[in-house]
């Protein structure tokens, strides 16, 4: 198939090029997931990102005149996009999550989850009076989470960890562009080891793929670190450890906000003895539980 533009003469507006593009994906065996979930929508970011159209897209975008140069720049995205099957944010550079832009490339994990919707709320109402001085994210991959949050806490320290040096590197650019070198720590550990003091809240999105899970999942997600993915033959290596030792890093009054996605039922048939409350989100996502610190001291003892 082909998936070059045929120029017109007459110049192409943006929402031309955007049902063209469209039209193209919805064409290919893609996969959605990482930003966007139908081709019409990644069309439009695609478009925009190659225009220079940024978000709240202004009045007129949608009529703009397309280039001949911006045409090529995106059909040759297009084209990556369906022969190699990277997602786009890969090729484009760039993320957004809670409302805000991201770089990222192979090295890191496209974000993608519910945490923004509790960051946006303050995670209320779940720490009521609690207001998080420290603040602890375990395998922050891009850092756009503890970005997020030292944003949304402005008066709150965030220490935020990974076990890859190629993810911290991602997440160190990360935390320069948004200005918070000095309110976010990023430091080299696995799950806790190294880590200093106690914590009012910690986050944590780590890796909970089943290995057999991992190996059959669309092209797409080979593009990803499997290090950020892979977790075990139940997926559930990483959250155990969490589980086993948040407890020593935690405020008598601190909460835990573990995600674990599909595999919730299993974490959940696993740990009988942690009484999790697994959150509910209005714009979509699951797997997010959270534990006060209290419950994890009664079932560790």
């Amino acid at each position: 198939m082909d998936y070059t533009f045929q120029y017109p003469e007459a110049s192409l507006t943006v929402d031309a090029a955007i049902e063209s593009v469209a039209s193209h994906l919805a064409a290919a065996p893609l996969w959605y997931g990482h930003g966007t979930d139908n081709p019409d929508d990644e069309a439009a970011w695609l478009v925009f990102h190659v225009c220079g159209i940024d978000y709240p897209i202004p009045d007129g975008a949608y009529a703009q005149s397309v280039t001949k140069q911006q045409l090529q720049r995106i059909d040759e995205l297009l084209s990556r996009r369906v022969t190699e099957r990277q997602p786009l944010p890969y090729l484009l550079n760039e993320a957004w999550f809670a409302g805000l832009k991201f770089f990222v490339d192979e090295r890191v994990l496209i974000p993608r989850s519910p945490f923004a919707e509790l960051i946006a709320d303050g995670f209320q109402p779940w720490l009521g009076d609690i207001k998080p001085q420290r603040i602890l994210e375990i395998g922050t991959g891009s850092g756009c989470i503890a970005i997020a949050c030292a944003l949304a806490f402005p008066d709150a320290e965030v220490v935020a960890t990974d076990i890859s040096p190629d993810a911290l590197a991602v997440a160190r650019e990360n935390v320069a562009r948004h200005q918070l070198e000095d309110r976010v720590q990023l430091l080299e550990a696995d799950l806790f080891n190294g880590v200093p003091g106690k914590f009012d809240l910690i986050v944590t999105n780590p890796p909970y793929v089943p290995v057999e899970a991992a190996n059959n999942l669309p092209e797409e997600y080979n593009h990803e670190p499997l290090l950020a993915l892979k977790s075990g033959n139940d997926g559930l290596d990483a959250a155990r450890g969490i589980l086993r030792d948040s407890a020593a890093h935690m405020q008598s009054h601190a909460i835990l906000f573990l995600e674990v996605g599909a595999q919730w039922e299993a974490l959940d048939s696993a740990c009988p003895e942690l009484p999790f409350m697994w959150l509910e989100f209005e714009h979509g996502g699951e797997g997010i539980a959270m534990i006060a610190a209290q419950s994890l001291v009664t079932a560790n003892r």
